[in-house]
């Protein structure tokens, strides 16, 4: 399939940005079973190409770590690009409509909490970050 140079140089950015942020980039389901399996509490971004993606949701979650309490893991994985490592991801989000850009937190693989896309398109940055740093409290211990 003829893909153009530009939508390649997007998917990079945004791959890109989400790592620098401190996420690790899970890209199979054997990388999403592992990550899920650890102790502890995991913030998945499932990240896009979207809009929304970019200019909210990877901003926030970038924003929103650095705070008293935070997950002990930081993943995500690609919807649209990475297929089978986020089908294998939202086998963990019982319940749970697919949404990209979203945001699961799990604790011990089970999960506590999702923010879909309807609660980060067309909302604030720091409108996500607040979210975010909510459930954090919720379910996180202090650094």
């Amino acid at each position: 399939m003829f893909q153009f140079p530009l939508y390649n140089d997007i998917v990079e950015q945004s791959r890109r940005e989400i790592v620098e942020a401190g996420f690790e980039e899970l890209r199979t389901p054997e990388e999403v079973d592992a990550a899920f399996k650890r102790p502890g509490t995991t913030l998945v971004m499932i990240n896009s190409v979207c809009g929304c993606a970019g200019g909210i949701a990877r901003p926030a979650a970038a924003h929103a770590i650095h705070y008293d309490k935070r997950p002990d893991h930081l993943v995500t994985v690609f919807a649209g690009q990475d297929k089978e490592a986020t089908a294998r991801a939202r086998e963990y989000f019982e319940g749970q409509p697919p949404s990209s850009p979203s945001f699961a937190l799990l604790k011990d693989g089970k999960l506590c909490t999702m923010i879909h896309r309807h609660e980060i398109e067309g909302h604030e940055p720091i409108e996500v970050v607040q979210k975010l740093q909510a459930a954090f409290d919720q379910y996180c211990d202090e650094v």
